[in-house]
């Protein structure tokens, strides 16, 4: 019954909106201006929390009487069954997906939108594909919303859709046409770029129109304080270009791509809507969920931000002209992807980690209230290496470190807690394999001291300090402050980088190593005391990711303190 008591009808149909070759789409180019600007147009045509103003909520709005939750308002409670003129409603955004709901008439509603969104992403974001499935169902009815969707859409309908997709053929062009020199489709015009005439196609010109300004503007109300009064020479501006990241004229300069993906997410959303009792109470916890991680996630991203400024305003970071040296490409949920100078990759992965874990400290699950936990990977290489590689790599260093995690965590048998952990890796020249083909050949030893191949990486590292744990960012971090930093390493840099293929020999050698310059090796913390004194302990080298690392670090204020 509505509010003057006429009977609503409680027939309704479900949608989901996912998006396929997500990944090839926003990262399949070198140049970061158009993976700026398809991280954009992917957001438009999903939809946030963050912004009204995305494709989603505008081909909503055409239909009619629609209801749109304010987050700002907590608006929580759906509304659509309790007013039967609200033809539709935003259920909620999470885990890469949309969710809607329609009252199911002649009318329709759902293949309206349907045909209105699909409409929009074809002529604003054309080489984006979208997946829309639907399912009729009953409020409070016989199989609950979440098992419609998890089952029916998610698991059915969705799946099969990605799986077998309907074939595009793309017109690749005549003889007498030129290819786009980002995706290789036919060129629709030719623009200069970077000093040259250069043909592009539809898809790459649509990123490159959205990246500037509305991207730039769009991340600006996140990551400055809009109340703050700021100096003139706090103005800073967004990059678009890798080369704004800080490289200078004639120097060697990296970027760290920087990966960082929420642990057992899918899972958590799964759990907490089984325990839901009614469609009502499943919307509300599924709202409450997804809106509490974005707003984590943005809060986080503006702590980066902030961490950022800190060192340009105090100068302990040199910029080139008014560029930040950080650029985020994909954020709001807890898979994020950012870019900056490759001095500060690590620092600025692990600051992510540490802010997003206090933003979630009181998000509800299934077991009360429990913070989030994720996984980051950090790829630094030279800065005009191949964007699309280098995000690949740094894909593949988080899927470690998530590795890691489970395997620390008896695969999240729940005996211990989940936690956060990282893994990166520094390439001065081109890479040849996968990571793993890498780490076996360049990081794996025979020592005299042990009858099984040794590792020289103790990567991956938990971000934070745990009991009796001694491989955590807190002790690496603590080893390349000491050897930057201590009177004993900082005038003897050459000896310390030696020490680095001692440690290949072994531990005799590497005692030896140290005896005869002495030197003195910091202790880890929760480590044995024969690590500082051998270098390793048992098959894991302690030092040899922070020699490695010490020209690709630069501390936050907080870090230098520890």
């Amino acid at each position: 019954m509505d509010s003057r008591g006429r009977r609503i009808m409680n027939k309704y149909i479900v949608t989901v909106i996912d998006t396929t070759g997500i990944q090839k789409y926003i990262f399949g180019s070198n140049r970061l201006k158009e993976n700026v600007g398809a991280s954009y147009l992917v957001k438009l045509a999903t939809g946030d929390w963050i912004t009204d103003h995305n494709w989603i909520n505008d081909c909503l709005r055409k239909l009619g009487n629609v209801y749109i939750p304010d987050v700002a308002s907590n608006q929580l409670e759906p509304r659509i069954y309790q007013d039967s003129k609200i033809i539709a409603e935003l259920i909620y955004f999470g885990g890469g997906n949309t969710f809607l709901l329609f009252r199911d008439t002649e009318e329709n509603y759902a293949q309206q939108f349907t045909k209105l969104l699909t409409k929009k992403i074809l002529v604003e974001a054309p080489g984006l594909n979208v997946a829309i499935a639907h399912q009729p169902f009953e409020w409070n009815g016989e199989k609950p919303l979440r098992d419609i969707i998890k089952y029916d859409l998610i698991k059915g309908k969705l799946d099969i859709q990605k799986r077998k997709p309907i074939s595009s053929y793309p017109l690749l062009g005549l003889s007498v046409t030129a290819a786009c020199v980002s995706t290789g489709l036919v060129g629709a015009e030719t623009r200069e770029i970077d000093g040259i005439t250069r043909t592009l196609s539809r898809e790459a010109i649509s990123k490159l129109d959205i990246a500037d300004p509305n991207a730039n503007n769009y991340l600006k109300k996140i990551i400055f304080d809009e109340n703050k009064i700021r100096k003139r020479n706090e103005q800073y501006d967004i990059p678009y270009d890798v080369d704004d990241l800080g490289r200078s004229e004639n120097e060697s300069s990296y970027m760290a791509v920087i990966h960082i993906d929420g642990n057992q997410m899918g899972k958590r959303f799964e759990n907490y809507a089984e325990i839901q009792s009614n469609d009502q109470e499943f919307i509300i916890a599924m709202r409450e969920l997804s809106w509490g991680v974005s707003q984590a996630s943005q809060n986080a991203l503006e702590a980066v931000s902030q961490a950022v400024i800190n060192l340009i305003n105090e100068d302990k970071f040199k910029i080139k002209d008014n560029y930040l040296p950080f650029r985020p490409i994909v954020y709001g949920g807890d898979d994020v992807n950012f870019v900056c100078d490759g001095r500060l990759g690590l620092s600025l992965a692990v600051k992510f980690l540490e802010k997003f874990e206090e933003f979630t400290q009181d998000l509800p699950s299934k077991n009360g209230k429990e913070k989030v936990t994720a996984c980051a990977g950090i790829a630094i290489v030279k800065t005009h290496y191949p964007f699309s590689k280098a995000y690949d790599l740094s894909k593949s260093l988080c899927s470690n470190a998530k590795k890691f995690v489970r395997e620390e965590t008896d695969n999240y048998s729940g005996k211990q807690p989940i936690f956060s952990a990282l893994d990166w890796h520094i390439a001065s020249s081109s890479l040849l394999g996968s990571i793993s083909e890498i780490r076996e050949r360049e990081y794996r030893v025979q020592i005299p001291e042990y009858d099984k191949i040794a590792h020289l990486n103790m990567r991956p590292l938990r971000s934070h300090p745990y009991p009796d744990e001694w491989r955590t960012w807190t002790g690496f971090l603590k080893v390349v402050n000491y050897f930057n930093t201590h009177p004993d390493h900082k005038d003897r840099r050459n000896k310390v980088m030696a020490l680095r293929e001692v440690l290949r020999q072994g531990k005799k050698a590497t005692e030896q190593y140290i005896q005869a310059y002495g030197l003195k090796l910091p202790d880890f913390p929760n480590a044995n005391s024969l690590l500082a004194k051998e270098g390793w302990w048992k098959d894991r080298c302690g030092y040899f990711d922070a020699i490695e690392a010490m020209d690709f670090y630069i501390p936050l204020e907080a870090e230098a303190n520890e």
